[in-house]
């Protein structure tokens, strides 16, 4: 069956101007609106607007998103029902790229700028755990960023989870694990309910990614990944790639965040975020202490001489 070509028509008020993202369930266009200006509008397949699991999961995402009010996550203009079945999103225009396409461009980036979308990213994660929501897809497919002005904007809570939802309320099956294996959280291959730490450690694997540009586990293909989740440490930062050195701080403060117990990682995201931004500001302050100790020992010699 041909695919659907929407570019071109107006669904509900939207002027669909092109393509601009595709997943297995809907397309992502940009559009023009008379009120709000150019957008981006999701709108569910056409082969999936009589799945009914289809049809929940589009609208559960829509309402998670609209429920995370925050300056890093993409704000929910509209959710709607142009005709039968063929529902849309509708949510602000961010300017940028696709975080992935920026770091696979142009990494591994600076410790700074890790900073400043790790906190980013943190603060909007945070903002969905107050209101009882985990992420569950952390990831830099799911992220918008400007390197211009540093701005991150989460996307997609297509696969998020309400944390007070009931099992039988769940649109995934106990035993089966939800989130891409790359950046998912060991616990999360049991299959169960997750919490917001699970999150924690997709963040980490991103930063991770971000200032090595590769992953914690050197597998190869999906099984081994899975089995290394489970079964193997991850990879110390500072032994990412031949030649390049972190501060042990920073290596520190990674590593606990990918731990494999969730108890062992930080409270919460913030607390995450925190202590890596402090650990990219070690290296300074401790080069002008050692300085400052040689000096001081210097002139303390000269003053005996």
């Amino acid at each position: 069956m041909a695919r659907e070509n929407l570019v071109g028509q107006t669904i509900a008020g939207y002027a669909l101007q092109s393509e601009v993202g595709e997943g297995g369930t809907s397309a992502v266009f940009r559009a023009q609106h008379a009120d709000h200006g150019i957008v981006a509008v999701k709108v569910l397949r056409e082969k999936l607007r009589q799945d009914r699991t289809a049809v929940a999961r589009f609208l559960r995402e829509a309402r998670y998103g609209e429920r995370v009010k925050h300056p890093n996550v993409v704000r929910t203009i509209e959710i709607g029902e142009s005709g039968p079945g063929m529902h849309f999103l509708a949510i602000e225009w961010a300017a940028g790229e696709i975080l992935e396409k920026y770091a696979k461009r142009q990494g591994p980036l600076p410790v700074d700028e890790v900073s400043a979308i790790v906190s980013q990213i943190a603060d909007a994660v945070h903002a969905a755990h107050a209101v009882g929501i985990v992420h569950r897809d952390l990831k830099p497919e799911n992220v918008m960023y400007d390197p211009v002005t540093r701005q991150v904007k989460l996307l997609d809570f297509g696969i998020a989870t309400d944390t007070d939802q009931a099992p039988e309320q769940r649109l995934t099956r106990a035993g089966f694990f939800v989130g891409t294996l790359m950046y998912v959280a060991p616990e999360a291959l049991s299959g169960e309910l997750v919490g917001p730490l699970a999150d924690q450690y997709s963040l980490a694997t991103i930063a991770y990614f971000l200032l090595t540009g590769g992953l914690p586990f050197p597998a190869k293909t999906p099984r081994e990944m899975f089995s290394q989740l489970l079964s193997q440490p991850p990879i110390p930062l500072n032994q990412a790639k031949v030649g390049l050195r972190f501060p042990l701080a920073v290596e520190a403060v990674i590593m606990r965040a990918l731990s494999k117990e969730p108890a062992k990682r930080y409270p919460d995201v913030l607390a995450f975020a925190a202590d890596f931004t402090a650990a990219t500001h070690k290296p300074a302050e401790e080069e002008k202490s050692g300085l400052g100790s040689k000096l001081a020992s210097l002139f303390g010699r000269s003053k005996k001489n």
